[in-house]
């Protein structure tokens, strides 16, 4: 025999499911990384102690100003990201929600993650070389660069490394700092021919930036529109495709001679 439910309990009776999916749904962990600003070295300069940027077989000058590389800090492969904490970050411009895939490799435990990123990060440094020796027409010299930067993996700081190696040999070209005293930021991967290729996260490196002083940021033009979209202020953007153009930026932005790209 059915009994005939009241509408108020036949409400609360059918929203028990919706409400229990609901809350597993709020504390289930989710395929997401959360991240954020995270730090920015000085190539020119020293990373805990021990210079970035070493080079032997050729005279190197004296620099001022900054070439700082910039990362972002995401939540560990291992870390549960639920709803609550994606609608939180959702909210906020200091945070980001990224597929974990995008920001990890898929399948891997978190040391051989570290390996991955180890070895990127060391395919990148020789890419840079390549590409600064090149640029200089110092490929056929017996110069040899060692790039050391503690705690940080990846390819995306190449293009600063190889603005690194030029402004320590060459500056400018004409006896002044190719930062032309600046505190420069930027982001970007390079290979041995000096293309730039885009990195993901250059929101959030931009605020990295601002916040350690840039008043420039060197951006790989496919992401101005990323760039744009919480640019702080006072900060300004210069796409670059290769590492020629950013070389002729940075020289047009000190001189005032010819064009700056903008996004």
């Amino acid at each position: 025999m059915l009994s005939r439910l009241t509408r108020p309990r036949a409400v609360a009776v059918c929203a028990l499911p919706v409400v229990a999916l609901l809350a597993t749904a709020a504390f289930a962990p989710l395929p997401f990384s959360l991240t954020q600003p995270g730090l920015t070295a000085d190539v020119l300069g020293e990373n805990k102690g021990d210079p970035v940027i070493t080079i032997s077989g050729a005279p190197t000058r004296d620099t001022s100003g900054e070439l700082r590389m910039t990362t972002i800090e995401a939540t560990s492969p291992d870390t549960d990201v639920t709803l609550g904490d994606v609608i939180d970050a959702w909210f906020r411009t200091d945070k980001a929600v990224m597929p974990r895939d995008s920001v990890y490799p898929s399948g891997k435990s978190s040391r051989e993650i570290e390996q991955y990123n180890t070895e990127q990060m060391k395919e990148s440094q020789d890419a840079a070389t390549e590409a600064a020796l090149n640029h200089l027409d110092l490929t056929d010299k017996n110069i040899k660069v060692t790039l050391k930067l503690a705690d940080v993996g990846g390819p995306s700081a190449g293009l600063l490394f190889s603005l690194g190696i030029i402004d320590k040999l060459d500056g400018n070209g004409a006896g002044g700092d190719l930062t032309g005293g600046r505190t420069i930021a930027g982001t970007g991967t390079i290979d041995p021919a000096g293309k730039v290729g885009a990195v993901g996260g250059v929101s959030l490196k931009t605020q990295a930036a601002k916040r350690d002083g840039a008043t420039v940021f060197l951006v790989p033009k496919e992401e101005c529109s990323d760039a744009e979209a919480e640019l702080p202020k006072g900060l300004r953007l210069i796409p670059v495709t290769t590492l020629t153009g950013a070389v002729s930026a940075l020289e047009a932005l000190e001189s005032g001679k010819g064009s700056v790209p903008s996004c």
